[in-house]
């Protein structure tokens, strides 16, 4: 779910020094159509052989920001769906047939699935419950025997008894992922989210973030579900994130782990997180030194591994993110919009990490919500990650990247009527070629802006104060537009300090009220921050 996101916000245009990188890889996507096949998003996934199936999630795309109408029982996805994709058929059939609980929990929406074997786990999920007459944060854990659900959809007959659910108050998480190292299951960061969702401010709900890793074991006989849960692992900082991305990672020791990737919201500011948590079989650690600006929000995600070269690579398809690269500039918008941006992080054989713009992009402002479905018979890992290594020179078809919000525009939130963005049914083929001549991605170098540009107040009466930072002395100009690029005024600025620096300007001459730019430049830096004047 979106935030209630401020109006008045700054789009910064920082510093970006486009290094380029021969990669190990390329990456091609190829779209296909099922006939039929509805658009979904923020669902969970199983697989059999070929064949996916799909439960819960949204038939709609980004909710809205009306109380009455966002999350409205209309966009819930009340069907389980089969799909080939090799032979590009689908079935599917209405949930009607399964208890009040199961039906709730499988038509919510951001549930945390993991698939062991032949059974789906499925956790949480927010989504209406009948007896409250409201939204909530599910408690329940539902065991899906894949292979005979998916059987019994194709043949049109009761898959009733491959559904099973016990309840347990860790499970209430909505946003969050489950994986797994080795044979421990972790419920890694979300929240609690019930009632009502609201962007005005007003008391329809209750938000609690889990903070958290949550271990935990399950003994599962095919009748009986016995939880252990293990010691919790919290951090109300590093760990305070929702509808992030956790990719199943080989560490630099060869062992099993998890990374979570960004997500929403920092402590201290209501943007995305850029660091990320590795996690292993014992404990966590935050990568500080590592900053992700592309792809914040949770989107499709391809794992791959070079045991030769102990090298970890995790490509990020389109969704959403507060960054995206234009003209050879890291324009950084805290709309945080929907973007096209296909990108990958790197590990290395010491551990540092780095990323890298692909020179291929969604076709359009596509992925979030959207899930990586592997193809089982590609050589993997335990975990689901890619063996690279085993991959030839030639295209290998890896997997699928099914659904997700399409958006007609980079920011829609303020202005969403329902109409402005939908759930996708996009099927898009996966190719990974290795060692292309042609496959050139541009380094991140993790240059993260130095002028940290505040305006306030904003709006204002034309009376406003700009306050930057400054590395080194030096020639700053700070200059303001209108919408139409004309020059309103300029002002050169020589005598300033390393550190803090605040301008103060007072303006009476301007025409008409409404938005303006405000640029500061350096010759190091520019920053390009919307105004509102109302005199």
């Amino acid at each position: 779910m979106k935030r209630n996101l401020m109006l008045i916000v700054g789009l910064l245009l920082l510093g970006f020094s486009n290094y380029a990188q021969t990669s190990p890889f390329n990456i091609h996507i190829e779209p296909m159509r099922i006939n039929g096949l509805g658009g979904i998003q923020a669902y969970a996934f199983g697989q059999d052989s070929d064949k996916w199936l799909i439960v819960g999630g949204r038939l709609d795309g980004l909710h809205r920001r009306q109380p009455f109408a966002a999350f409205d029982v209309i966009g819930n996805n009340n069907q389980i769906i089969v799909i080939d994709p090799v032979s590009q058929q689908k079935w599917s059939a209405p949930i009607t047939s399964l208890s009040v609980a199961l039906q709730e929990q499988l038509s919510s929406t951001n549930m945390e699935f993991h698939q062991t074997g032949n059974s789906l786990y499925v956790i949480g999920g927010y989504g209406y419950n009948a007896a409250t007459a409201s939204r909530k944060t599910f408690d329940n854990l539902t065991v899906i025997d894949v292979p005979a659900v998916i059987n019994a959809i194709i043949a049109g007959t009761s898959f009733t008894s491959y559904f099973r659910q016990i309840s347990d108050a860790q499970f209430a998480v909505t946003g969050g992922h489950l994986k797994k190292i080795n044979n421990t299951f972790y419920l890694i960061g979300g929240n609690k989210f019930d009632g009502n969702y609201n962007p005005m401010g007003n008391p329809t709900y209750t938000q609690v973030y889990t903070d958290a890793i949550r271990k935990f074991n399950l003994s599962d006989n095919g009748s009986t579900i016995t939880v252990t849960h293990l010691p919790t692992i919290t951090d109300a900082i590093n760990l305070h994130r929702r509808d992030y991305n956790a990719v199943p990672q080989i560490l630099p020791s060869g062992e099993e782990g998890i990374t979570a990737f960004s997500g929403v919201f920092q402590t201290t500011a209501d943007l995305p997180f850029l660091n990320c948590v590795n996690i292993d079989s014992t404990t966590y650690a935050v990568n500080n030194a590592f900053q992700q600006y592309y792809n914040h929000y949770h989107c499709a995600v391809l794992p791959l591994y070079s045991a030769t070269n102990n090298e970890m690579h995790n490509v990020f398809f389109g969704g959403i993110a507060q960054y995206y690269s234009s003209a050879n500039m890291l324009v950084q918008d805290n709309n945080v919009p929907f973007v096209k941006t296909i990108a990958r992080v790197t590990r290395t054989a010491n551990g540092t990490m780095a990323e890298y713009k692909l020179p291929v992009e969604m076709p359009s402002l596509l992925g979030a919500g959207a899930e990586f479905i592997p193809i089982r018979t590609v050589p993997q890992f335990a975990n689901e990650v890619l063996k690279l290594d085993n991959f030839t020179s030639d295209s290998t078809l890896v997997g699928y990247i099914y659904g997700g919000i399409s958006s007609s525009a980079a920011n829609v939130f303020f202005t969403n009527t329902g109409t402005q963005s939908f759930a996708s049914s996009q099927i898009f083929k996966v190719y990974v070629t290795k060692n292309s001549s042609a496959g050139i991605h541009s380094l991140n170098a993790q240059s993260t802006g130095t002028l940290q540009v505040q305006v306030f107040p904003n709006p204002n009466a034309g009376d406003f104060m700009v306050k930057f930072h400054l590395n080194k002395k030096v020639e700053t100009k700070i200059s303001l537009f209108n919408l139409s690029g004309e020059l309103i005024e300029e002002n050169i600025l020589n005598d300033l300090q390393i550190g803090e620096n605040i301008f103060q300007r007072k303006i009476k001459y301007l025409e008409q009220n409404g938005t303006y730019i405000l640029i500061v430049e350096t010759p190091y830096e520019r920053v390009v921050q919307k105004i509102i004047i109302r005199q």
